[in-house]
């Protein structure tokens, strides 16, 4: 599944398509803005954020004016549906933000990121939407979250401001509905919330981390060479943050790594070879150990 904007829709809309690239077809219901597509493992259904319900518009972007910033848009649900976009249910229905779900590989849990208790935090519930909890508690924003392949572990992205100031500026921006994602480290934790542990500390923008079906690796994208520029690259660590690997080498953007479920192949997006300046591409390679 993937993510994109086409005529005639005005915003960001879910796709699905074959692994060769054809017969894509438009799964969501072409109103507001989607994000975070990702179907269940039976391959029956599909889950995604939406914004329809509180508009058909598409919602006005991030004030850049604050710098490079991300909006989070209170209007944000979390739906499920048939593949060919029909029997759409409502998972979420808490006010402000709900977004960035994914499912855990045996089905059972959709891990989210809310706002309903005045931050962004790490939330789960079950596949019909029953169950919510949350999981995380720090302050700061908690997002971008994966299970392992057995489902035991989650992965995902944080931003915890620590000092006075980066709280204060935290803070400012988050009662604007903005997120500055500059600064980002990866931490793992048991699916239920507990043994929680930071993995990266290098003050670079670390995102986009996926468990190696192994369960003991995670690939993820990260700027920590070109801290302050936008040249990502693909590196592999280890669950407890040893043995950190660079995987690309490229001078452009490669971001958003995910394996196959046996492994042999990898596949991420990358500015590499683009006919026009900034075009991002899907690529696909075989994983050598």
């Amino acid at each position: 599944m993937f993510q994109a904007t086409r005529a005639p829709y005005k915003c960001d809309q879910e796709f699905t398509m074959n692994v060769d690239g054809t017969d894509q077809k438009l799964v969501s219901t072409g109103r507001g803005r989607t994000t975070c597509g990702y179907f269940s493992p039976d391959g029956q259904r599909l889950i995604y954020a939406s914004t329809h319900l509180d508009s058909p518009d598409c919602p006005p972007p991030p004030n850049r004016a604050e710098g490079y910033v991300w909006a989070i848009y209170s209007s944000f649900d979390i739906f499920s549906a048939k593949l060919d976009g029909t029997d759409i249910k409502r998972l979420t229905n808490a006010a402000g933000y709900d977004a960035e779900g994914t499912i855990s590989p045996d089905g059972k849990k959709i891990v989210f990121t809310s706002t309903r208790d005045g931050d962004l935090e790490l939330y789960d519930m079950n596949l019909d939407g029953t169950g919510q909890r949350r999981l995380t508690h720090d302050l700061g924003y908690d997002g971008g979250a994966w299970h392992s392949q057995d489902s035991q572990w989650i992965v995902w992205r944080a931003n915890r401001p620590k000092t006075p100031q980066e709280v204060a500026r935290y803070k400012e921006l988050f009662a604007k509905d903005l997120l500055m994602p500059s600064k980002m480290e990866l931490f793992t934790m048991r699916s239920d919330g507990t043994e929680q542990l930071q993995i990266t500390s290098n003050g670079a923008a670390n995102f986009a981390p996926y468990f190696h079906p192994n369960g003991r690796q995670i690939i993820f994208a990260s700027n920590m060479n070109d801290p302050r520029g936008g040249n990502f690259d693909l590196f592999l660590i280890n669950r407890d943050g040893s043995g950190l690997q660079q995987v690309t080498f490229d001078q452009s953007f490669d971001g958003f790594p995910m394996f196959s479920p046996d492994g042999k192949k990898i596949v991420w997006e990358s500015n590499r070879d683009a006919k026009n300046p900034g075009d991002t591409n899907i690529f696909i390679a075989d994983w050598v150990e």
